[in-house]
């Protein structure tokens, strides 16, 4: 990664900001958007205290607040000259209905339609730094939803019998598909994109959900729960290593069985993936 030009969203905790330690420490030029100002200033001492050569730079943007993602992809065209990678990783994980400043559920809104808007309004600079890649960090709860109503899926309202759960497993499916899509729009251009599941990783995210933190305190005894480091081997993988050169769309999980889980069908039709993207652009006003 020596000498890459990286964006990593979310870089102030857990997986993240292992990304971000594992890129600055390849080499890279990092500039990392973070929402809190506080957790960003702290996080971007510790990685110059860590590597005092370190090239890396903070961004402040809310993703849900599609005013700050225009106005912070204004800033990164002004700090960089191109992107090499773009690492997706920023989301959230609200336990109660919450509507973002545009109106949409705040969770697809900062976890799907910001990062989405962000994407492509960076395009121009990863076509720039072709063969470029970016990663998205997505999870296997995408394979438990059964139904998905591209008219519908950023309005706010209730969770349902299943909770939060459900609305993050749909945002976590709209970054499969979306991934999904810019292979099949952008490879062309020298820009590729895939997406993984870091696995059972004891983080802020998790122990959101409730009774987390009590079970995690159980959980990470046992080895089917990783730490944030080992969540972020298969991102900087994906960004950097050769062997994922020119390959795109692609949904890779280090989910111990994982490969034994029934495939999620919606992953697989492209004319839901064109609808999805589609009715993203109308959501966050690109022409």
């Amino acid at each position: 990664m020596e000498g890459k030009y990286c964006v990593v969203t979310g870089a102030t905790s857990g997986i993240g900001k292992e990304i971000a330690r594992g890129l600055v420490t390849a080499g890279a030029h990092l500039l990392f958007i973070c929402r809190d100002r506080a957790r960003g200033e702290a996080t971007l001492a510790g990685l110059r205290r860590e590597n005092p050569s370190a090239a890396v730079r903070m961004l402040v943007a809310d993703l849900s607040v599609l005013r700050d993602v225009r106005r912070v992809a204004e800033e990164v065209h002004g700090h960089l000259p191109r992107l090499d990678v773009l690492v997706n990783n920023a989301g959230i994980h609200d336990l109660r209905p919450a509507v973002s400043a545009d109106g949409f559920d705040r969770m697809i809104a900062t976890n799907h339609l910001g990062p989405f808007l962000l994407t492509n309004l960076l395009a121009d600079l990863l076509e720039r730094a072709a063969p470029s890649r970016i990663v998205v960090v997505a999870s296997e709860s995408h394979r438990s939803v059964l139904r998905l109503d591209p008219r519908t899926f950023a309005e706010p309202g209730s969770y349902g019998p299943i909770g939060s759960l459900g609305v993050y497993a749909r945002s976590k499916l709209l970054n499969v598909l979306v991934t999904q899509e810019i292979a099949r729009r952008w490879t062309s251009c020298g820009i590729t994109a895939n997406a993984f599941c870091p696995g059972l990783v004891a983080t802020g995210l998790v122990r959101n959900i409730p009774m987390g933190a009590r079970l995690f305190s159980l959980a990470e005894r046992t080895p089917l729960v990783r730490n944030a480091r080992e969540g972020a081997e298969h991102a900087l993988r994906l960004a950097g290593d050769p062997r994922f050169a020119g390959r795109s769309g692609g949904f890779y999980s280090t989910t111990p069985g994982a490969a034994l889980l029934p495939p999620a069908p919606h992953r697989f039709r492209t004319g839901l993936q064109q609808v999805v993207w589609e009715r993203s652009e109308e959501l966050v006003g690109l022409p």
